[in-house]
């Protein structure tokens, strides 16, 4: 069976993640209820008309998708794939708010055409003239990884060579208040967090868009091999460990033959129990976490499988990222979990390139 790389890799995120040295000023954020995103100066890649009339996720995916293009040295992808939680929840917000401010009527449409999860794909695509393959994934916690699974079905098919792949959610007023009302968010007399062993329930909500190039063939700045993704609706807690068993299996690996676990504490007492009981089958793997570098939300592993293709790259892991002090000779094979308040558990494995 053929490969399918991973031949770029780019990042918005709570982070300076388009800066070139960016591993080397990661900062952990622990005492803020809600993160924001280090956004980009836009004039310099979107005329100011257009930029007026988009959201915000709509332009950080423009953006990420522009340096992930250029870094694999692509003008026009053969497909768009990309996954989102919320979508552009800010023009959603802003019709909604217009039906009730004008007694629904005399509405402008706007807000409701730029409101739909595809937009960014359909943006995208309209500023590349990219007539090719565009699709957008809708599945919380996992709309990244459906995104990839798919992209890596088109290039085995021979139905595309070169895949954009992106995931983007964005913050919005309304959103976040409900999010404090219904404790998604960690109330704010629970700051600061301890995300490796939290007593209290929510989580500190971020945001970003991470975009990759994904591809048949190897090129030199090629990250990682795309070897398997896994996915569960719902999983019991005592099925945690045979849940990662099994993909391994799958993949003719041991638990061994791992040498970095990247898994997604969230500060989350109730949830992050399955990482735990994920630890314990990796004692000789380096554990890492990142949440603490991107606050949750619904694609937040984007910023995972940035972070694990550039320690694959590098060979490199960051000292913020460690939850032991294990340190391999050489990291081959690095293992993804993630789930969102224990629903969506989704297991991604990359290879050195």
């Amino acid at each position: 069976m053929s490969a399918v790389y991973i031949n770029s890799a780019a990042c918005i995120s709570i982070q300076d993640t388009l800066n070139e040295d960016f591993s080397q000023i990661l900062k952990p954020e622990n005492s803020v209820q809600i993160l924001k995103a280090i956004e980009p100066n836009y004039k310099e890649f979107i005329p100011p008309a257009a930029s007026r009339r988009m959201s915000k996720t709509v332009k950080m995916s423009s953006v990420a998708s522009k340096y992930a293009l250029k870094e694999a040295g692509i003008e026009k992808p053969d497909a768009i794939i990309v996954g989102t939680g919320m979508g552009c929840s800010q023009d959603s917000e802003k019709f909604l708010k217009n039906f009730l401010e004008n007694n629904e009527e005399f509405l402008t449409p706007t807000y409701f055409i730029q409101s739909t999860h595809n937009t960014v794909a359909g943006q995208i695509a309209l500023g590349l003239q990219c007539h090719g393959y565009n699709f957008t994934y809708v599945n919380s916690s996992s709309s990244l990884e459906f995104s990839m699974l798919d992209a890596k079905l088109q290039i085995l098919d021979g139905e595309a060579d070169t895949v954009l792949v992106g995931s983007t959610d964005e913050q919005t007023d309304r959103t976040m208040e409900l999010y404090k009302l219904n404790n998604t968010i960690k109330k704010q007399e629970n700051l600061p967090v301890d995300y490796l062993d939290s007593k209290t329930e929510g989580v500190i909500w971020g945001e970003g868009a991470s975009f990759f190039v994904l591809g048949k063939d190897k090129t030199e700045n090629s990250y990682a091999q795309l070897k398997d993704i896994q996915l569960s609706n719902r999983l019991d807690f005592d099925e945690t460990q045979k849940f990662i068993e099994d993909f391994l299996a799958k993949n003719h690996l041991k638990t061994s033959d791992i040498d970095a676990v990247i898994l997604g504490f969230s500060g989350d007492a109730k949830s992050d129990v399955y990482y735990t009981k994920a630890m314990d089958l990796f004692s000789n793997s380096a554990l890492l976490y990142y949440k603490h570098l991107s606050g949750e939300y619904n694609t937040a592993s984007g910023f995972s499988t940035f972070m694990a293709c550039h320690i694959l790259k590098n060979q490199e892991i960051p000292e913020v990222m460690m939850i032991n002090s294990v340190k391999k000779e050489e990291i081959k094979n690095i293992l993804l979990y993630n789930h969102l308040s224990g629903n969506d558990h989704s297991l991604v494995l990359l290879e050195k390139a």
